[in-house]
């Protein structure tokens, strides 16, 4: 089992069973949807700043950041990341430009 894979089972076993006096996760859950994504948005942004910033340790906390959110609001939704791995996967050898030709 991936890293991933023990992020999302947690993910999904907190906001089926923790309280939300007890749980980040559960805490935002109950706030509703707009909470959930849009920290997505505000932890994307903070990526962004610490990408242009450049020091490795806050790029690394960021990005982490981000993935967790965007794993939470995908569980919030019933998405299993896999289906995005499969999404992604399913693009090799395309190329990602509208009308391109596929790549070598």
């Amino acid at each position: 089992m991936t890293v991933g894979d023990k992020l999302y089972q947690i993910i999904l076993k907190r906001i089926e069973f923790a309280s939300p006096e007890d749980s980040y996760v559960a805490m935002l859950c109950r706030k509703g949807e707009d909470a959930v994504f849009k920290k997505v948005g505000e932890e994307a942004v903070e990526t962004v700043l610490a990408l242009k910033g450049g020091n490795r340790d806050e790029i690394l906390y960021e990005a982490a950041d981000l993935i967790f959110h965007l794993y939470l609001s995908l569980a919030y939704r019933g998405i299993d990341p896999k289906e995005v791995w499969r999404e992604l996967e399913a693009r090799f050898g395309k190329s990602g430009l509208r009308g391109g030709k596929d790549e070598v």
